[in-house]
């Protein structure tokens, strides 16, 4: 996920975005449906693993998030994989 949030955004309305962006992250990490979330280095982007039944959860989370307007997303499924040793 690549965050792009418009000049337009006034430094208040920004500030409390990211509040509510955290704050609705932080519950999904707690919850479990988003174990693993990484920045990545040097960009206003990050790398997310998500713990969810279908792409329809996927999709209604990702909706959810308030920074969804000012994001673009690429989302990749994984499968597990029958070589990996904690699977065993």
């Amino acid at each position: 996920m690549s965050v792009h949030i418009p000049a337009r955004v006034t430094p208040e309305e920004r500030a409390d975005l990211l509040a509510r962006e955290k704050a609705y992250s932080q519950d999904l990490q707690r919850s479990g449906k988003w174990p693993h979330l990484w920045r990545i280095a040097g960009q206003y982007a990050n790398l997310s693993v998500f713990d969810v039944t279908d792409n329809d959860e996927l999709n209604q989370i990702l909706f959810g998030l308030p920074l969804f307007p000012y994001l673009q997303v690429e989302v990749i499924p994984l499968a597990t994989h029958p070589s990996d040793i904690r699977l065993g």
